[in-house]
Protein backbone atom coordinates (compact mmCIF):
# COMPACT_ATOMS: atom_id res chain seq x y z
CA UNK A 1 0.00 0.00 0.00
CA UNK A 2 1.69 3.28 -0.94
CA UNK A 3 2.89 5.48 2.15
CA UNK A 4 1.49 9.18 2.53
CA UNK A 5 3.99 11.70 2.34
CA UNK A 6 2.11 14.12 5.48
CA UNK A 7 4.35 13.94 8.22
CA UNK A 8 1.54 14.62 10.18
CA UNK A 9 0.03 11.29 9.23
CA UNK A 10 -0.65 8.29 11.64
CA UNK A 11 0.41 5.96 8.99
CA UNK A 12 4.18 8.11 8.58
CA UNK A 13 4.30 8.47 12.13
CA UNK A 14 4.43 4.79 13.32
CA UNK A 15 6.36 4.03 9.96
CA UNK A 16 9.09 5.90 11.10
CA UNK A 17 9.24 5.97 14.50
CA UNK A 18 9.83 2.30 14.53
CA UNK A 19 11.98 2.52 11.48
CA UNK A 20 14.03 4.94 12.99
CA UNK A 21 14.17 3.03 16.80
CA UNK A 22 15.44 0.00 14.82
CA UNK A 23 18.41 1.19 12.00
CA UNK A 24 19.61 2.86 15.03
CA UNK A 25 19.61 -0.29 17.52
CA UNK A 26 21.03 -1.90 14.31
CA UNK A 27 23.38 0.31 13.63
CA UNK A 28 25.34 0.71 16.92
CA UNK A 29 25.59 -3.43 17.18
CA UNK A 30 27.02 -3.18 13.55
CA UNK A 31 29.49 -0.45 14.42
CA UNK A 32 30.60 -2.66 17.65
CA UNK A 33 31.16 -5.95 15.58
CA UNK A 34 32.32 -3.94 12.99
CA UNK A 35 35.37 -2.67 14.99
CA UNK A 36 36.18 -5.52 16.26
CA UNK A 37 36.05 -8.13 13.37
CA UNK A 38 38.24 -5.03 11.32
CA UNK A 39 40.77 -4.70 13.97
CA UNK A 40 41.29 -8.68 14.33
CA UNK A 41 41.03 -8.97 10.54
CA UNK A 42 43.51 -6.51 9.53
CA UNK A 43 45.91 -7.69 12.18
CA UNK A 44 45.38 -11.29 11.02
CA UNK A 45 46.21 -9.89 7.43
CA UNK A 46 49.25 -8.11 8.48
CA UNK A 47 50.57 -11.38 10.44
CA UNK A 48 50.34 -13.51 7.41
CA UNK A 49 52.09 -10.67 5.71
CA UNK A 50 54.96 -11.28 7.86
CA UNK A 51 55.31 -14.91 7.76
CA UNK A 52 55.16 -15.03 4.28
CA UNK A 53 58.41 -12.48 4.46
CA UNK A 54 59.97 -14.75 6.97
CA UNK A 55 59.51 -18.28 4.88
CA UNK A 56 60.83 -16.28 1.88
CA UNK A 57 63.76 -15.28 4.05
CA UNK A 58 64.23 -18.57 5.46
CA UNK A 59 64.54 -20.20 2.15
CA UNK A 60 67.05 -17.51 1.18
CA UNK A 61 69.30 -18.06 4.12
CA UNK A 62 69.11 -21.65 3.87
CA UNK A 63 70.01 -21.48 0.07
CA UNK A 64 73.24 -19.07 0.81
CA UNK A 65 74.71 -21.41 3.15
CA UNK A 66 74.15 -24.48 1.03
CA UNK A 67 76.14 -21.88 -1.49
CA UNK A 68 79.04 -21.14 1.10
CA UNK A 69 79.01 -24.35 2.01
CA UNK A 70 79.40 -25.67 -1.34
CA UNK A 71 82.18 -22.69 -2.14
CA UNK A 72 83.65 -24.33 0.83
CA UNK A 73 84.22 -27.84 -0.19
CA UNK A 74 85.66 -26.48 -3.14
CA UNK A 75 88.32 -24.50 -1.32
CA UNK A 76 88.61 -27.80 0.83
CA UNK A 77 89.66 -29.62 -2.23
CA UNK A 78 91.94 -27.02 -3.92
CA UNK A 79 93.72 -26.93 -0.06
CA UNK A 80 94.05 -30.51 0.26
CA UNK A 81 95.68 -30.88 -3.15
CA UNK A 82 99.42 -31.01 -3.69
CA UNK A 83 99.50 -30.31 -7.40
CA UNK A 84 96.82 -27.60 -8.80
CA UNK A 85 97.41 -29.07 -12.36
CA UNK A 86 96.20 -32.33 -10.95
CA UNK A 87 93.54 -33.78 -13.50
CA UNK A 88 91.67 -35.60 -10.42
CA UNK A 89 90.65 -32.31 -8.97
CA UNK A 90 89.27 -30.95 -12.06
CA UNK A 91 87.28 -33.88 -12.18
CA UNK A 92 86.31 -33.65 -8.83
CA UNK A 93 85.02 -30.26 -9.59
CA UNK A 94 83.33 -31.28 -12.91
CA UNK A 95 81.26 -34.26 -10.74
CA UNK A 96 80.41 -31.44 -8.25
CA UNK A 97 79.27 -29.08 -10.63
CA UNK A 98 77.27 -31.59 -12.16
CA UNK A 99 75.49 -32.60 -9.09
CA UNK A 100 74.60 -28.72 -8.75
CA UNK A 101 71.91 -27.30 -11.23
CA UNK A 102 72.71 -23.96 -9.85
CA UNK A 103 76.54 -24.00 -10.32
CA UNK A 104 78.02 -22.45 -13.28
CA UNK A 105 81.12 -22.55 -12.84
CA UNK A 106 84.58 -22.63 -10.39
CA UNK A 107 87.39 -20.59 -11.48
CA UNK A 108 91.06 -19.68 -9.74
CA UNK A 109 93.20 -16.90 -10.46
CA UNK A 110 96.16 -14.99 -9.17
CA UNK A 111 95.88 -12.02 -7.89
CA UNK A 112 97.54 -10.32 -11.45
CA UNK A 113 94.27 -11.75 -13.02
CA UNK A 114 96.08 -14.81 -14.47
CA UNK A 115 94.10 -18.00 -14.88
CA UNK A 116 95.00 -20.76 -12.98
CA UNK A 117 92.07 -23.51 -13.14
CA UNK A 118 88.99 -23.18 -14.48
CA UNK A 119 85.78 -25.94 -14.80
CA UNK A 120 84.29 -26.20 -16.99
CA UNK A 121 87.63 -25.97 -19.33
CA UNK A 122 86.03 -22.86 -21.60
CA UNK A 123 87.52 -20.36 -23.80
CA UNK A 124 88.06 -16.85 -21.77
CA UNK A 125 87.33 -13.53 -23.80
CA UNK A 126 89.33 -11.06 -24.00
CA UNK A 127 89.33 -7.65 -22.43
CA UNK A 128 87.02 -8.96 -19.49
CA UNK A 129 89.00 -6.52 -17.05
CA UNK A 130 88.94 -8.79 -14.76
CA UNK A 131 90.55 -7.18 -12.22
CA UNK A 132 88.42 -4.48 -12.14
CA UNK A 133 85.18 -6.33 -11.83
CA UNK A 134 83.40 -6.10 -8.50
CA UNK A 135 84.26 -9.81 -7.06
CA UNK A 136 87.88 -9.45 -7.66
CA UNK A 137 88.41 -6.37 -5.86
CA UNK A 138 86.31 -7.27 -3.08
CA UNK A 139 88.52 -10.84 -2.68
CA UNK A 140 91.68 -8.55 -2.64
CA UNK A 141 91.00 -7.15 0.61
CA UNK A 142 91.78 -11.09 2.05
CA UNK A 143 88.94 -10.94 4.11
CA UNK A 144 87.81 -14.26 6.06
CA UNK A 145 84.23 -13.83 4.69
CA UNK A 146 83.04 -15.40 1.50
CA UNK A 147 82.47 -12.07 -0.85
CA UNK A 148 78.80 -12.08 -2.70
CA UNK A 149 78.43 -9.83 -5.86
CA UNK A 150 75.70 -8.55 -7.20
CA UNK A 151 73.44 -10.25 -10.01
CA UNK A 152 75.29 -9.77 -12.90
CA UNK A 153 75.96 -11.32 -16.62
CA UNK A 154 79.15 -13.53 -16.26
CA UNK A 155 81.35 -12.25 -19.05
CA UNK A 156 84.58 -14.13 -18.82
CA UNK A 157 84.07 -17.34 -21.03
CA UNK A 158 83.32 -17.31 -24.61
CA UNK A 159 79.62 -17.96 -25.48
CA UNK A 160 78.12 -17.81 -22.19
CA UNK A 161 75.98 -15.26 -21.02
CA UNK A 162 74.61 -16.66 -17.65
CA UNK A 163 72.79 -14.55 -14.89
CA UNK A 164 74.85 -15.03 -11.80
CA UNK A 165 76.07 -14.49 -8.29
CA UNK A 166 79.62 -14.43 -8.20
CA UNK A 167 81.28 -16.15 -4.59
CA UNK A 168 84.79 -14.88 -4.16
CA UNK A 169 87.55 -14.77 -1.71
CA UNK A 170 91.60 -14.74 -1.44
CA UNK A 171 92.92 -18.65 -0.65
CA UNK A 172 96.18 -20.20 -0.79
CA UNK A 173 96.63 -23.34 -3.03
CA UNK A 174 99.99 -25.09 -4.09
CA UNK A 175 101.86 -24.99 -6.90
CA UNK A 176 104.88 -27.06 -8.11
CA UNK A 177 105.69 -27.28 -4.17
CA UNK A 178 105.47 -23.76 -3.04
CA UNK A 179 102.26 -22.39 -1.40
CA UNK A 180 100.64 -19.02 -3.32
CA UNK A 181 97.47 -17.23 -3.08
CA UNK A 182 94.69 -16.65 -5.21
CA UNK A 183 91.28 -15.98 -5.83
CA UNK A 184 88.69 -18.12 -6.12
CA UNK A 185 85.58 -18.00 -8.10
CA UNK A 186 82.39 -19.38 -8.03
CA UNK A 187 79.93 -18.87 -10.19
CA UNK A 188 76.15 -19.44 -9.14
CA UNK A 189 73.42 -19.28 -11.22
CA UNK A 190 70.79 -16.46 -10.14
CA UNK A 191 67.57 -18.09 -11.71
CA UNK A 192 66.56 -20.12 -8.10
CA UNK A 193 66.87 -17.12 -6.21
CA UNK A 194 65.17 -15.18 -8.68
CA UNK A 195 62.32 -18.18 -8.50
CA UNK A 196 62.34 -18.14 -5.02
CA UNK A 197 61.39 -14.05 -4.82
CA UNK A 198 58.86 -14.39 -7.68
CA UNK A 199 56.63 -16.83 -6.25
CA UNK A 200 55.73 -14.03 -3.37
CA UNK A 201 52.11 -12.67 -3.88
CA UNK A 202 51.37 -10.37 -1.19
CA UNK A 203 47.67 -9.44 -3.12
CA UNK A 204 47.21 -8.26 -6.46
CA UNK A 205 49.36 -5.75 -6.36
CA UNK A 206 51.94 -6.53 -3.91
CA UNK A 207 55.72 -7.93 -4.10
CA UNK A 208 58.89 -8.45 -2.40
CA UNK A 209 62.88 -7.32 -3.41
CA UNK A 210 65.95 -7.92 -2.00
CA UNK A 211 68.86 -5.04 -1.52
CA UNK A 212 72.13 -5.40 -0.73
CA UNK A 213 74.26 -3.98 2.56
CA UNK A 214 74.92 -0.91 0.30
CA UNK A 215 71.46 -0.84 -0.93
CA UNK A 216 71.48 -2.07 -4.46
CA UNK A 217 68.74 -3.72 -5.93
CA UNK A 218 69.69 -7.71 -6.15
CA UNK A 219 65.76 -8.35 -7.32
CA UNK A 220 62.97 -6.57 -8.10
CA UNK A 221 60.26 -7.97 -10.01
CA UNK A 222 59.69 -4.84 -11.85
CA UNK A 223 63.42 -4.67 -12.52
CA UNK A 224 63.39 -3.17 -15.75
CA UNK A 225 61.30 -0.48 -14.91
CA UNK A 226 63.80 0.66 -12.15
CA UNK A 227 67.04 0.72 -14.85
CA UNK A 228 64.56 2.62 -17.33
CA UNK A 229 63.97 5.16 -13.96
CA UNK A 230 60.32 4.35 -14.33
CA UNK A 231 59.89 3.16 -11.27
CA UNK A 232 61.54 4.36 -8.04
CA UNK A 233 61.71 2.35 -4.67
CA UNK A 234 62.10 4.39 -1.12
CA UNK A 235 64.93 2.41 0.06
CA UNK A 236 66.42 4.82 2.41
CA UNK A 237 64.02 4.10 5.31
CA UNK A 238 64.53 0.50 4.68
CA UNK A 239 68.05 0.77 6.30
CA UNK A 240 66.74 1.92 9.54
CA UNK A 241 65.34 -1.66 9.79
CA UNK A 242 67.14 -4.96 10.07
CA UNK A 243 63.52 -6.92 11.04
CA UNK A 244 60.64 -5.00 11.31
CA UNK A 245 57.30 -3.38 9.47
CA UNK A 246 56.19 0.60 8.72
CA UNK A 247 53.58 2.53 7.13
CA UNK A 248 55.11 3.99 3.87
CA UNK A 249 53.49 7.38 2.76
CA UNK A 250 55.82 8.75 0.04
CA UNK A 251 54.01 7.28 -2.66
CA UNK A 252 50.26 8.66 -3.42
CA UNK A 253 48.75 5.27 -2.38
CA UNK A 254 49.81 4.25 0.98
CA UNK A 255 51.77 0.79 1.09
CA UNK A 256 52.85 -1.55 4.42
CA UNK A 257 56.32 -2.53 4.22
CA UNK A 258 57.82 -5.40 5.95
CA UNK A 259 62.02 -6.13 6.10
CA UNK A 260 63.94 -9.26 6.95
CA UNK A 261 67.64 -9.35 6.56
CA UNK A 262 69.00 -12.62 5.71
CA UNK A 263 72.00 -13.93 7.40
CA UNK A 264 75.16 -13.48 6.82
CA UNK A 265 75.40 -11.62 3.46
CA UNK A 266 73.14 -9.07 4.73
CA UNK A 267 70.82 -8.53 2.03
CA UNK A 268 67.26 -7.23 3.03
CA UNK A 269 64.37 -9.15 1.91
CA UNK A 270 61.39 -5.92 1.68
CA UNK A 271 57.50 -7.29 1.15
CA UNK A 272 55.54 -4.42 0.07
CA UNK A 273 51.80 -4.91 0.30
CA UNK A 274 48.79 -2.42 -0.26
CA UNK A 275 46.45 -2.17 3.11
CA UNK A 276 43.10 -1.82 1.19
CA UNK A 277 43.63 -4.94 -1.11
CA UNK A 278 45.28 -7.72 1.72
CA UNK A 279 42.78 -6.77 4.22
CA UNK A 280 40.18 -8.71 2.00
CA UNK A 281 38.24 -10.02 5.37
CA UNK A 282 37.64 -6.23 6.63
CA UNK A 283 36.66 -5.51 2.77
CA UNK A 284 34.30 -8.50 2.92
CA UNK A 285 32.68 -7.57 6.54
CA UNK A 286 31.80 -3.92 4.97
CA UNK A 287 30.24 -5.74 2.50
CA UNK A 288 28.00 -8.11 4.68
CA UNK A 289 27.29 -5.21 7.15
CA UNK A 290 26.20 -3.08 4.09
CA UNK A 291 24.07 -5.92 2.78
CA UNK A 292 22.77 -6.73 6.02
CA UNK A 293 21.98 -3.23 7.13
CA UNK A 294 20.26 -2.76 4.03
CA UNK A 295 18.07 -6.00 4.46
CA UNK A 296 17.09 -4.82 7.89
CA UNK A 297 16.10 -1.88 6.76
CA UNK A 298 13.74 -3.42 4.30
CA UNK A 299 12.26 -5.74 6.28
CA UNK A 300 11.74 -3.14 9.04
CA UNK A 301 10.19 -0.75 6.00
CA UNK A 302 7.87 -3.51 4.91
CA UNK A 303 6.74 -4.63 8.33
CA UNK A 304 6.16 -1.12 9.50
CA UNK A 305 4.31 -0.08 6.43
CA UNK A 306 1.97 -2.88 7.07
CA UNK A 307 1.73 -2.37 10.70
CA UNK A 308 0.86 1.59 9.97
CA UNK A 309 -1.22 0.58 7.04
CA UNK A 310 -3.62 -1.30 9.05
CA UNK A 311 -3.98 0.96 11.84
CA UNK A 312 -4.79 4.07 9.44
CA UNK A 313 -6.37 1.75 6.06
CA UNK A 314 -10.10 3.40 7.18
CA UNK A 315 -8.59 7.13 7.21
CA UNK A 316 -6.41 6.70 4.60
CA UNK A 317 -8.81 5.32 2.17
CA UNK A 318 -11.04 8.18 2.63
CA UNK A 319 -8.31 10.59 1.86
CA UNK A 320 -7.51 9.14 -1.27
CA UNK A 321 -10.52 9.10 -2.82
CA UNK A 322 -11.10 12.83 -1.74
CA UNK A 323 -8.03 13.20 -3.57
CA UNK A 324 -9.12 11.16 -6.79
CA UNK A 325 -12.33 13.47 -6.77
CA UNK A 326 -10.24 16.68 -6.73
CA UNK A 327 -8.00 15.89 -9.45
CA UNK A 328 -11.73 14.73 -11.49
CA UNK A 329 -12.01 11.26 -11.24
CA UNK A 330 -15.78 10.73 -9.91
CA UNK A 331 -16.43 7.05 -10.81
CA UNK A 332 -14.39 5.74 -7.80
CA UNK A 333 -16.77 4.78 -4.77
CA UNK A 334 -15.27 4.08 -1.38
CA UNK A 335 -15.44 0.69 0.25
CA UNK A 336 -17.76 1.38 3.64
CA UNK A 337 -15.69 -0.07 6.02
CA UNK A 338 -13.79 0.65 8.95
CA UNK A 339 -14.86 2.10 12.58
CA UNK A 340 -18.49 3.72 12.78
CA UNK A 341 -17.75 7.71 12.07
CA UNK A 342 -15.84 6.29 8.68
CA UNK A 343 -18.31 4.42 7.68
CA UNK A 344 -20.63 7.70 8.17
CA UNK A 345 -18.37 9.60 6.00
CA UNK A 346 -17.94 7.06 3.58
CA UNK A 347 -21.50 6.56 2.72
CA UNK A 348 -22.21 10.47 2.51
CA UNK A 349 -19.50 10.49 0.31
CA UNK A 350 -20.57 8.35 -2.05
CA UNK A 351 -23.86 9.42 -2.19
CA UNK A 352 -22.25 12.81 -3.24
CA UNK A 353 -20.21 11.30 -5.83
CA UNK A 354 -23.26 10.02 -7.25
CA UNK A 355 -25.11 12.94 -7.22
CA UNK A 356 -22.33 15.17 -8.95
CA UNK A 357 -22.40 12.35 -11.73
CA UNK A 358 -25.60 12.69 -12.58
CA UNK A 359 -25.56 16.51 -12.68
CA UNK A 360 -22.59 16.65 -14.76
CA UNK A 361 -23.84 14.10 -17.01
CA UNK A 362 -27.17 16.09 -17.48
CA UNK A 363 -24.91 19.06 -18.43
CA UNK A 364 -22.84 17.29 -20.51
CA UNK A 365 -25.88 15.72 -22.81
CA UNK A 366 -27.84 19.28 -23.09
CA UNK A 367 -24.29 21.11 -24.02
CA UNK A 368 -23.86 18.77 -26.58
CA UNK A 369 -27.20 18.98 -27.65
CA UNK A 370 -26.99 22.72 -27.87
CA UNK A 371 -24.11 22.64 -29.59
CA UNK A 372 -25.30 19.57 -31.99
CA UNK A 373 -28.08 22.39 -33.04
CA UNK A 374 -26.32 25.03 -33.44
CA UNK A 375 -24.64 23.89 -35.86
CA UNK A 376 -27.23 22.16 -37.60
CA UNK A 377 -28.87 25.68 -37.97
CA UNK A 378 -25.53 27.18 -39.40
CA UNK A 379 -25.19 24.61 -41.71
CA UNK A 380 -28.99 24.62 -42.73
CA UNK A 381 -28.56 28.09 -43.37
CA UNK A 382 -26.00 27.87 -46.49
CA UNK A 383 -29.31 26.10 -48.66
CA UNK A 384 -32.15 28.91 -48.58
CA UNK A 385 -29.63 32.34 -49.07
CA UNK A 386 -27.89 30.53 -51.65
CA UNK A 387 -31.06 28.88 -53.24
CA UNK A 388 -32.57 31.99 -53.50
CA UNK A 389 -29.43 33.92 -54.97
CA UNK A 390 -29.22 31.13 -57.36
CA UNK A 391 -32.64 31.26 -58.64
CA UNK A 392 -32.88 35.07 -59.02
CA UNK A 393 -29.66 34.49 -61.39
CA UNK A 394 -31.25 31.83 -63.60
CA UNK A 395 -35.26 34.10 -64.02
CA UNK A 396 -32.21 36.82 -65.56
CA UNK A 397 -30.61 33.99 -67.55
CA UNK A 398 -34.03 33.10 -68.80
CA UNK A 399 -35.27 37.03 -69.54
CA UNK A 400 -32.14 37.58 -71.47
CA UNK A 401 -32.95 34.06 -73.49
CA UNK A 402 -29.53 32.42 -72.31
CA UNK A 403 -30.94 29.16 -72.67
CA UNK A 404 -27.49 27.00 -72.20
CA UNK A 405 -26.33 28.71 -69.37
CA UNK A 406 -29.53 28.25 -67.34
CA UNK A 407 -29.03 24.36 -68.05
CA UNK A 408 -25.40 24.65 -66.68
CA UNK A 409 -26.57 26.60 -63.81
CA UNK A 410 -29.98 24.47 -62.93
CA UNK A 411 -27.65 21.32 -63.72
CA UNK A 412 -25.03 22.22 -61.15
CA UNK A 413 -27.30 23.62 -58.47
CA UNK A 414 -28.76 20.01 -58.73
CA UNK A 415 -25.17 18.43 -57.70
CA UNK A 416 -24.52 20.92 -55.43
CA UNK A 417 -27.85 20.42 -53.51
CA UNK A 418 -27.13 16.55 -53.86
CA UNK A 419 -23.68 16.55 -52.38
CA UNK A 420 -25.04 18.73 -49.41
CA UNK A 421 -27.40 16.65 -48.66
CA UNK A 422 -25.21 13.07 -48.78
CA UNK A 423 -28.09 11.09 -47.51
CA UNK A 424 -27.52 12.58 -44.61
CA UNK A 425 -23.81 12.24 -43.79
CA UNK A 426 -21.47 14.48 -42.24
CA UNK A 427 -17.66 13.13 -43.99
CA UNK A 428 -17.85 12.68 -47.74
CA UNK A 429 -14.33 12.14 -49.67
CA UNK A 430 -11.98 15.23 -50.97
CA UNK A 431 -13.62 13.96 -53.98
CA UNK A 432 -16.97 14.79 -53.58
CA UNK A 433 -16.15 18.18 -51.62
CA UNK A 434 -14.13 19.32 -54.17
CA UNK A 435 -17.18 18.59 -57.13
CA UNK A 436 -19.53 20.38 -54.22
CA UNK A 437 -17.35 23.23 -54.87
CA UNK A 438 -16.67 23.32 -58.47
CA UNK A 439 -20.12 23.44 -58.73
CA UNK A 440 -20.91 26.16 -56.58
CA UNK A 441 -18.05 28.04 -58.62
CA UNK A 442 -19.71 27.32 -61.73
CA UNK A 443 -22.88 28.51 -60.58
CA UNK A 444 -21.39 32.10 -59.20
CA UNK A 445 -19.18 32.58 -62.12
CA UNK A 446 -23.14 32.31 -63.91
CA UNK A 447 -24.22 34.99 -61.57
CA UNK A 448 -21.29 37.05 -61.66
CA UNK A 449 -21.00 37.25 -65.39
CA UNK A 450 -17.31 35.81 -65.36
CA UNK A 451 -16.00 38.42 -62.96
CA UNK A 452 -13.80 35.62 -62.00
CA UNK A 453 -11.67 32.16 -62.98
CA UNK A 454 -10.63 29.36 -61.08
CA UNK A 455 -8.00 26.64 -60.85
CA UNK A 456 -7.74 23.06 -58.74
CA UNK A 457 -4.56 21.75 -58.33
CA UNK A 458 -5.41 18.20 -56.34
CA UNK A 459 -2.68 15.38 -55.38
CA UNK A 460 -4.81 12.32 -56.92
CA UNK A 461 -3.60 10.00 -53.64
CA UNK A 462 -6.12 12.70 -51.85
CA UNK A 463 -9.41 12.55 -53.84
CA UNK A 464 -9.71 8.73 -51.97
CA UNK A 465 -9.22 10.85 -48.19
CA UNK A 466 -12.19 11.42 -46.45
CA UNK A 467 -13.24 15.09 -45.26
CA UNK A 468 -16.37 16.78 -43.49
CA UNK A 469 -18.40 17.98 -45.79
CA UNK A 470 -19.04 21.87 -46.53
CA UNK A 471 -15.07 23.35 -44.68
CA UNK A 472 -14.34 24.15 -48.53
CA UNK A 473 -17.22 26.21 -49.67
CA UNK A 474 -17.99 28.67 -47.17
CA UNK A 475 -14.07 29.63 -47.75
CA UNK A 476 -14.17 30.04 -51.21
CA UNK A 477 -17.62 32.15 -50.58
CA UNK A 478 -16.15 33.90 -48.46
CA UNK A 479 -13.23 34.70 -51.21
CA UNK A 480 -15.63 35.92 -53.92
CA UNK A 481 -17.38 38.42 -51.49
CA UNK A 482 -14.92 39.85 -49.73
CA UNK A 483 -12.00 39.56 -51.94
CA UNK A 484 -13.28 39.59 -55.24
CA UNK A 485 -16.67 40.97 -55.49
CA UNK A 486 -15.52 44.59 -54.99
CA UNK A 487 -12.23 44.39 -57.71
CA UNK A 488 -12.36 46.48 -60.29
CA UNK A 489 -10.73 44.03 -61.96
CA UNK A 490 -11.23 40.10 -63.11
CA UNK A 491 -10.34 38.18 -60.00
CA UNK A 492 -9.01 34.49 -59.93
CA UNK A 493 -9.54 31.59 -57.22
CA UNK A 494 -6.55 28.84 -56.77
CA UNK A 495 -7.81 25.24 -54.79
CA UNK A 496 -4.90 23.38 -53.89
CA UNK A 497 -5.03 20.38 -52.57
CA UNK A 498 -1.73 18.33 -51.12
CA UNK A 499 -0.57 15.31 -48.85
CA UNK A 500 1.94 16.60 -46.09
CA UNK A 501 3.22 14.79 -42.76
CA UNK A 502 0.30 12.45 -42.91
CA UNK A 503 -1.88 15.67 -43.02
CA UNK A 504 -4.19 16.73 -45.91
CA UNK A 505 -3.30 20.42 -46.48
CA UNK A 506 -6.12 22.34 -48.32
CA UNK A 507 -5.51 25.74 -49.77
CA UNK A 508 -8.07 28.33 -51.06
CA UNK A 509 -6.03 31.68 -52.69
CA UNK A 510 -7.72 34.68 -54.02
CA UNK A 511 -6.21 37.51 -55.38
CA UNK A 512 -8.71 40.33 -53.90
CA UNK A 513 -8.46 42.60 -51.26
CA UNK A 514 -7.10 41.07 -48.93
CA UNK A 515 -7.23 42.13 -45.02
CA UNK A 516 -5.50 43.29 -42.35
CA UNK A 517 -3.60 41.77 -39.63
CA UNK A 518 -6.51 42.71 -36.75
CA UNK A 519 -9.38 41.34 -39.22
CA UNK A 520 -7.17 37.81 -39.53
CA UNK A 521 -7.10 37.55 -35.37
CA UNK A 522 -11.42 38.44 -35.24
CA UNK A 523 -12.04 35.77 -38.15
CA UNK A 524 -11.78 32.65 -35.36
CA UNK A 525 -12.84 34.13 -32.20
CA UNK A 526 -15.36 37.42 -32.83
CA UNK A 527 -15.91 35.46 -36.57
CA UNK A 528 -17.14 37.71 -39.41
CA UNK A 529 -20.35 36.78 -41.62
CA UNK A 530 -21.44 37.55 -45.17
CA UNK A 531 -25.01 38.87 -45.33
CA UNK A 532 -25.23 38.40 -49.15
CA UNK A 533 -23.99 34.57 -48.98
CA UNK A 534 -24.64 31.49 -46.75
CA UNK A 535 -24.08 33.90 -43.14
CA UNK A 536 -21.57 30.83 -42.33
CA UNK A 537 -18.26 32.13 -41.25
CA UNK A 538 -15.25 30.58 -41.22
CA UNK A 539 -15.48 30.66 -37.33
CA UNK A 540 -18.00 27.74 -37.80
CA UNK A 541 -15.84 26.00 -40.03
CA UNK A 542 -12.70 25.59 -37.65
CA UNK A 543 -14.84 25.06 -34.75
CA UNK A 544 -16.14 22.09 -37.11
CA UNK A 545 -13.08 20.77 -37.56
CA UNK A 546 -11.58 21.14 -34.39
CA UNK A 547 -14.79 19.48 -32.37
CA UNK A 548 -13.93 16.18 -34.96
CA UNK A 549 -10.58 15.97 -35.55
CA UNK A 550 -9.05 17.62 -32.56
CA UNK A 551 -7.30 20.74 -31.30
CA UNK A 552 -4.31 20.75 -33.66
CA UNK A 553 -6.33 20.72 -36.69
CA UNK A 554 -8.59 24.22 -38.54
CA UNK A 555 -7.69 26.88 -40.38
CA UNK A 556 -4.72 29.14 -40.91
CA UNK A 557 -4.58 32.73 -42.63
CA UNK A 558 -1.73 34.69 -44.58
CA UNK A 559 -3.25 37.67 -46.51
CA UNK A 560 -1.67 41.35 -47.67
CA UNK A 561 -3.96 43.87 -48.71
CA UNK A 562 -4.64 44.74 -52.45
CA UNK A 563 -2.81 41.27 -52.36
CA UNK A 564 -5.07 38.50 -51.40
CA UNK A 565 -5.57 36.01 -49.46
CA UNK A 566 -4.17 32.49 -48.28
CA UNK A 567 -7.06 30.37 -46.53
CA UNK A 568 -5.31 26.64 -45.51
CA UNK A 569 -7.43 23.96 -44.02
CA UNK A 570 -5.44 21.16 -41.95
CA UNK A 571 -7.23 17.85 -41.63
CA UNK A 572 -5.64 14.34 -41.11
CA UNK A 573 -5.12 11.41 -43.86
CA UNK A 574 -8.18 9.69 -43.17
CA UNK A 575 -10.27 6.43 -44.98
CA UNK A 576 -13.01 5.42 -44.00
CA UNK A 577 -12.65 7.23 -41.17
CA UNK A 578 -8.94 5.85 -40.20
CA UNK A 579 -6.02 7.13 -40.47
CA UNK A 580 -3.61 6.25 -43.05
CA UNK A 581 -0.40 7.18 -44.59
CA UNK A 582 -0.29 8.49 -48.20
CA UNK A 583 2.45 9.33 -50.68
CA UNK A 584 1.78 10.53 -54.19
CA UNK A 585 2.20 12.75 -56.64
CA UNK A 586 0.35 15.56 -57.89
CA UNK A 587 -2.38 15.45 -60.31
Amino acid sequence: MPLSFNWRSIQVIITISFTMITIIVVLLVSLLLYNKFAKSAEDNAFLNIQQIIDQVNSHLELYIKGTQDIYEVVEQQIDQTDQISDSLLKEQLKILLRTREDLVSVALFTPEGNMVLDVPNAVMRKNTQLTEQSWFQSALKESEEISFSQPHIQNLYKGQYKWVVSLSKMITYKSDGVIKKGILLVDVNFRTIDELSSKVTLGKKGYAYIIDSAGNIIYHPQQQLIYAGLKYENIEPVFEYAYGSYLDTSTPEQRYITVRTAKPIDWKIVGVAYPDEIVTTKSDLQVFIFWFLSLVIIVVLVVSIFVSAKISQPIRRLEKAVKLVGQGDFNTPIDVKGAYEVEQLSKRFNFMLRRIRQLMGQIIHEQEAKRKSELDVLQAQINPHFLYNTLNSVIRLVERGKNEDVVTAITSLSKFFRISLSKGKNVITVEEELEHVRNYLIIQKIRYKSKFNYTMEVQKEALTCTTLKLIVQPIVENAIYHGIELMPDEGSIRIAVKLEDEKIMISVTDNGLGMTTQVMEQLLTIGVKNSNGSGVGVKNVHERIQLYYGKGYGLTFQSELEEGTTVTITIPVMKNGMDVAVEGGAL
